[in-house]
């Protein structure tokens, strides 16, 4: 099951021998549909190896703006910035927020890393004003990277990417704001039951939709939210909303009828999302996702889009300093 190559800062031990099943396949394919139908049905989800290969090739093919940071920049600017502090004390920057980083399988020399990579990224990224995705984004990559260099080259890719269609990762206040309105508004056509219910037990439903990101980068267990990233890297942002509008469909379904248990319901869908094995399998999860109809990326950016504007109609830039 170890993968020496790409899982020095993996926690083998903590690994169930169920959850990584050692049947390493190729895979020869650029076609953007075979790649989409492979990612849906888990096809190299199967093999860490084969994984790292695969997310190394739709990286390295992200269109990205012509000055990137690479493995080469980090190698010459993390014994500046991290210099002889203990990794531990270095304060991340504020434009993640301050739920702590999800450990998943890494190791301690891991989650050091990771604490490294973040610095780093706010060094080469003056422009994020607020990314609370990025730590979870990090830790993942760096299950299936040899080293934290590559690991940084892969998520600057991500943060750099400018192709409109492709949209990956929030970077500022009011696009992770109109998300969450754009989430709202998505919930209260797709999952009609689940929003009335939401109304009727929540003060404010938008605080509530407000951690939708957060219930798959940060809630979900490693071995689903995995399987979401094989897709997202594939399909990009949309792939998001599908996944936690299925979230909600199934939280819905298991509590209809019945009170919230903590009288929080943003705490009992954590909690769902957190303990999300003992009722909905990874693949169940997608399929819910992907069996939505007439959800279209064209709706999505529609709905950003004047979100965006009403918002920033109403003064609202920058978020308020932690």
């Amino acid at each position: 099951m170890e993968d020496t190559e790409n899982g020095r800062f993996v926690d083998w031990e903590k690994i169930e021998p169920s959850s990584e099943v050692q049947v390493c396949k190729d895979l020869q394919t650029t076609d953007f549909q075979e790649l989409k139908n492979l990612a849906r049905q888990g096809y190299w989800a199967e093999c860490h190896s084969l994984r790292a290969k695969v997310y190394k090739q739709l990286i390295k093919d992200i269109p990205c703006r012509t000055v990137t940071p690479d493995a080469n920049v980090y190698r010459d600017i993390v014994g500046k910035i991290v210099g002889k502090r203990a990794v531990s004390m270095i304060s991340l920057p504020e434009f993640v927020d301050d739920r702590p980083i999800p450990t998943y399988f890494l190791n301690t020399e891991g989650m050091l890393a990771v604490r490294r990579i973040i610095v780093c990224i706010e060094n080469q990224f003056p422009d994020i004003s607020f990314c609370p995705v990025l730590p979870p984004l990090v830790a993942l990559l760096l299950h299936y990277n040899k080293d934290e260099a590559a690991c940084f080259e892969q998520v600057s890719r991500i943060l750099a990417c400018n192709d409109p269609r492709k949209r990956l990762v929030d970077q500022s206040f009011v696009a992770f704001e109109s998300s969450c309105m754009t989430f709202g508004d998505l919930v209260n056509k797709y999952c009609q039951g689940a929003h009335k219910m939401m109304v009727a037990v929540s003060e404010d439903v938008l605080e509530v939709y407000s951690d939708w990101q957060r219930w798959i980068f940060g809630d979900l267990p490693f071995t689903y939210v995995i399987r979401v990233f094989d897709v997202f890297l594939v399909e990009g942002y949309k792939v998001l909303y599908r996944i936690a509008l299925s979230l909600l469909k199934f939280f819905h379904k298991l509590r209809a009828g019945l009170l919230i248990e903590s009288g929080n319901v943003k705490e009992d869908i954590q909690a769902f999302v957190r303990d999300i094995a003992k009722s909905v399998s990874p693949q169940k999860l997608l399929d819910k996702a992907f069996a939505i109809r007439l959800f279209s990326r064209k709706e999505i950016q529609l709905l950003q889009m004047a979100n965006e504007k009403a918002l920033k109609q109403k003064g609202i830039t920058v978020q308020q300093k932690r």
